[in-house]
């Protein structure tokens, strides 16, 4: 079954809480299926589109096995997304391929954008026209953390569930949030989750999850612009990623523009 397919409507979810109309997020979430994708499919781990003259991206910042950081890691593929299976405001209006990379360690205090005790992340935009070449193999990392860890993903395919996510009670006005509260009860089924805010999963867009800290609110690094989410790598059995304290690794992004610096997260 796929995820939030029980989900009440969103008409559903506003006749239940009008007030929450103005924080309505389009979001896709990108179900994971263990298998063997192809170069033109959206996967977790699967082989990626890549110019035959582009060198492969290596990481040479410390890491936990190797404070010098040297010799320098090859990054591992961990998603590919076309934006016909993703579309939304959040692609960049020449590209229609999202990937991202990340190196297989754990890394203390990285350089910003980076995140505190997590892989060092890449992202690249590209145009599936423009990827003429074969299937390109990518160089092995020298090191990586243990399998299990969490850092090497599993191949899968990806199957897109567009959706519209509401945000952490907690970011709501008081009212709201009662509203909201009860609403996640009275829909959370047997297990009592809850399925109507910051949907889980990874998945372009939509709200970030917020359960270690209290929400904070990123802001551009280039205008000083509010940030908000663009991608969220979670945690997650098939895949077999784990992030954080099985947390989710999320991209933010200037809210003004898309060309600006992006800000990573884990949580």
């Amino acid at each position: 079954m796929l995820p939030y397919s029980t989900r009440p409507s969103v008409d559903a979810i506003l006749a239940a809480v009008p007030g929450l109309a103005p924080y309505a997020r389009p979001a896709v979430v990108l179900h994971p299926t263990r298998g063997a994708p192809g170069l033109h499919e959206s996967s977790v781990a699967g082989p990626l589109l890549w110019p035959a003259d582009e060198p492969w991206p290596h990481c040479s910042v410390p890491d936990e096995l190797e404070p010098s950081g040297l010799p320098p890691v090859a990054m591992v593929p961990v998603a590919q997304v076309f934006r016909r299976d993703a579309p939304g405001d959040w692609w960049p209006q020449d590209a229609d391929v999202f990937q991202l990379l990340w190196c297989p360690n754990v890394h203390w205090d990285p350089p910003a954008p980076q995140a505190d005790v997590s892989p060092v992340v890449e992202i690249r935009w590209r145009r599936e026209a423009d990827m003429t070449g074969g299937l390109f193999s990518p160089p092995a990392p020298v090191r990586q953390e243990e399998e299990d860890y969490g850092f090497s993903p599993r191949p899968c395919t990806l199957t897109p569930v567009p959706l519209t996510d509401f945000p952490y009670p907690e970011e709501l006005p008081d009212d709201l949030r009662e509203s909201v509260d009860r609403l996640v009860k009275e829909t959370g089924g047997e297990d009592g989750g809850d399925v109507i805010t910051r949907v889980a999963g990874c998945k372009f867009g939509g709200w970030p999850t917020w359960h270690l800290n209290d929400p904070w609110e990123y802001r551009c690094r280039d205008c000083d612009a509010p940030m908000k989410l663009l991608f969220t790598v979670a945690s997650d059995r098939t895949t077999r990623i784990t992030v954080g304290r099985c947390g989710d690794l999320r991209v933010f992004r200037c809210s003004a523009d898309i060309r600006h610096g992006v800000e990573f997260d884990v949580h």
